[in-house]
């Protein structure tokens, strides 16, 4: 259970430097409201969306290729983790 806490903690980390979040603290993004709507700290545009998809690959080493999966990987921390830990186990 730690390394989900942990992998979440390291996205938060790696979504506020990619995108140079100076006035947001990691830990203050919840896992589970989404990026996109307004509901989180943080509030995403399609930009800042193809920034954390370039983020995420080279970080995890992990391939997204599917824009339209994209969308939804995105719309939380909790499904950039599972995302990342399924692409990781296989």
């Amino acid at each position: 259970m730690d390394d989900t806490k942990d992998l979440k903690l390291q996205i938060k980390e790696m979504i506020v430097a990619t995108l140079n979040l100076t006035d947001v603290n990691p830990a203050d993004i919840l896992d589970d409201q989404p990026l996109f709507s307004g509901e989180n700290v943080i509030t995403l545009d399609s930009i800042d969306g193809i920034e954390l998809i370039m983020a995420i690959q080279r970080q995890f080493n992990v391939r997204l290729d599917d824009q339209n999966l994209a969308r939804n990987i995105l719309n939380t921390v909790d499904a950039m983790a599972e995302f990342i830990t399924s692409k990781q186990a296989s």
